[in-house]
């Protein structure tokens, strides 16, 4: 088996890191590198991704049903127009991340990415700019090449842009996991039984403009 490949209980070989957690293996089966358009769904996984920092994604993932409850489902209009009051009601939920940062983060990140969509026509036509070309990327998505990478030319330029768009909780690693994840790279490796299944979805998606 290539290093960073496991086989799980199920006799399917698949990437390391979700390791034997069902909710994890059905993430990384069903969600993790698929293609998005939809700007609520990008939304909320750069929320998720912003509570995220300094903790495990599994932490944030078997919260975010109740992230979605607690955030209006993450529709941008709903949270944009959060108050203090809000916050107050958030910082006692104790089903989510309680932060005030990154809560105040997500209710000012909505007002920019309402801005964004208003500006560009949708939030995801402005993200997938910054998509990167297949030329720059590495030749074979291994164990080691996975590990080198953190961020990307492409993730630290979206970094950059957002956050001189009054973005905050979006550093480039940050960014790079949400690329990872939207399927704006395929970063499952080779021996995974579902980096062909990624590539096909890629190939067949439909580029928001």
């Amino acid at each position: 088996m290539p290093d960073g490949i496991i086989e799980g209980a199920d006799g399917i070989a698949r990437c390391w890191w979700p390791g034997a957690d069902p909710l994890y293996l059905d993430y990384h089966d069903r969600e993790w590198g698929r293609p998005v358009a939809d700007d609520t769904r990008l939304f909320e996984k750069l929320c998720l991704e912003g509570f995220q920092s300094g903790l495990a994604w599994i932490t944030i993932l078997r919260k975010r049903d109740n992230f979605r409850r607690a955030f209006a489902g993450f529709d941008m209009e709903a949270v944009a127009a959060f108050e203090d009051a809000d916050v107050e009601r958030l910082m006692a939920d104790a089903g989510i991340v309680r932060h005030s940062g990154k809560i105040r983060s997500v209710i000012n990140n909505a007002r920019r990415a309402r801005a964004l969509r208003d500006e560009v026509g949708s939030l995801a036509a402005y993200l997938w700019r910054f998509e990167p070309d297949p030329s720059t990327r590495p030749a074979r998505i291994d164990f080691a090449a996975a590990k080198g990478m953190s961020t990307s030319p492409e993730s630290v330029a979206l970094s950059k842009d957002l956050r001189k768009r009054g973005w905050s909780f979006v550093g480039p690693t940050t960014i790079y996991s949400f690329m990872q994840a939207m399927g704006l790279v395929n970063d499952h490796l080779e021996g995974c039984a579902f980096r062909d299944v990624v590539e096909r979805d890629r190939a067949a998606f439909a580029r928001p403009r």
